[in-house]
């Protein structure tokens, strides 16, 4: 007697793609945050702060490079053996790392050996965030009802603010408790180990899933391709590198908003580090908002029509980057960090339904994972290094043309995509 598959709960599926996204962006922005308070004094002292500081984004850097290699890997295991176990492994790859970055020590006990174990343990977060986020976004709308695609796509996105607020919150939650000294001695490892705690909730959420509806008729049509990656490059060529361009402003405004300001507001701007992280968490709540409006938005009207507009909004943007920033006063501080990444919510809620659906179901998981994590390479892995160079050279106007440029590539890769849908 043959049983029908067991259905996913739609709960079930929004809860568990939501969860390990989260605990995924948890993870990497305690990263990001660490690397601009707590790493360029630990691991890579120097007389010269701007240098320490840039060593130290260059490691940040690391895991965007780290990140298709993960979509490559994560993304055949998926296309081939289901979403359901590649999620898992994804986000204990991920999980173990950042672990262990909080079990490092640092320079002054093992010398240079501490800052090579500190981009070993970048490049495991970059491999296990690089399979995470197709996945996840797969497990979402491969559930989805007709119509409601960019709604059930959103919820993964939704983990990049919930991360963001965790993470924000729990190196907020250590500056107030503690002092300067304990922070730097040992506090600053606490959210690092504590996420293991994240990772095993995320862990038995995922495992009480199915596999996706979508996947299973791939299975049952035995239409699993035997080397996805070559056949993304091979077969869909256009929309790989219409999709990676189309995410890269994306990346650049995210960063800039994010490790950017948190890096240059409390070094040149004058804002006490706790400040600063109050001010980028009122302005995350405006990212979490429209998130969820754009998805609507984009089930309405159509994801690449909301997709440009957000595109031509960021290069508007850019151009007044600097005199919004400059202003240095907290009202204006927070207006602008709250534009900005209310914009970052208009591109981000319909993307990963969009780049999904650029790719037949047989090699989604590769083509999807691989066209966000490159356009990380080129949007993100250089931005906060790029973006701290520009304007210590040439000033916040710089910056804010790095990112219009940005906006305006990810524009015409949206012009140039005629279809969003590869079936």
């Amino acid at each position: 007697m043959t049983h029908p598959p067991a259905r996913n709960s739609t709960r079930r599926v929004l809860i568990a793609s939501m969860a390990g996204t989260t605990i995924e962006f948890f993870d990497f922005y305690i990263y990001a945050t660490a690397a601009v308070l707590v790493f360029p004094t630990l691991f890579f002292p120097s007389s010269d702060p701007t240098s320490a500081t840039l060593q130290s984004l260059a490691t940040f850097a690391l895991a965007f490079f780290a990140r298709p290699v993960g979509s490559a890997i994560f993304g055949h295991f998926g296309d081939r053996i289901g979403r359901k176990a590649t999620l898992v492994a994804s986000l204990m790859t991920m999980g173990v790392s950042t672990v262990l970055v909080g079990l490092l020590p640092t320079y002054a006990t093992i010398g240079v050996a501490a800052p090579l174990l500190l981009a070993l343990c970048r490049l495991g977060q970059g491999l296990g965030l690089g399979g995470e986020w197709g996945g996840a976004v797969l497990l979402a709308t491969e559930n989805a009802p007709p119509g409601k695609r960019a709604w059930y796509g959103m919820f993964p996105q939704l983990g990049a603010p919930v991360g963001f607020l965790l993470s924000s919150g729990s190196f907020l939650l250590l500056a107030h408790y503690l002092t300067e000294a304990q922070f730097f001695a040992w506090g600053w490892r606490l959210p690092f180990i504590a996420s293991a705690v994240l990772v095993g909730i995320g862990l038995w959420v995922r495992l009480r899933i199915e596999e996706t509806p979508e996947f299973r008729k791939t299975l049952d049509a035995d239409a699993r391709v035997r080397l996805p990656l070559a056949h993304v490059v091979t077969r869909h060529p256009r929309a790989l590198i219409t999709g990676t361009f189309a995410a890269v402003a994306t990346f650049v405004l995210f960063y800039l908003m994010t490790v950017f300001t948190l890096s240059w507001g409390t070094s040149r701007l004058g804002y006490s580090r706790e400040a600063f992280l109050v001010m980028q968490m009122i302005g995350v709540l405006f990212f979490a908002f429209t998130i969820p409006l754009s998805a609507v938005m984009a089930d309405r009207w159509g994801r690449r029509r909301v997709l440009v507009l957000a595109s031509a909004a960021i290069a508007l943007f850019g151009l007044a980057f600097a005199p919004l920033f400059a202003a240095a006063s907290p009202v204006a501080t927070v207006a602008f960090l709250a534009l900005g990444l209310a914009l970052m919510g208009f591109t981000y809620g319909p993307l990963g339904a969009a780049l999904a659906e650029l790719f037949p179901t047989p090699v989604r998981y590769t083509g999807a994972s691989l066209t966000f994590n490159l356009a990380g390479i080129l949007g993100a892995s250089l931005a906060p290094y790029a973006a701290t160079w520009l304007a210590s050279r040439y000033g916040l106007g710089s910056v804010g043309l790095y990112l219009a440029a940005a906006a305006a590539v990810s524009l015409v890769a949206f012009l140039a995509t005629r279809r969003l849908a590869a079936e």
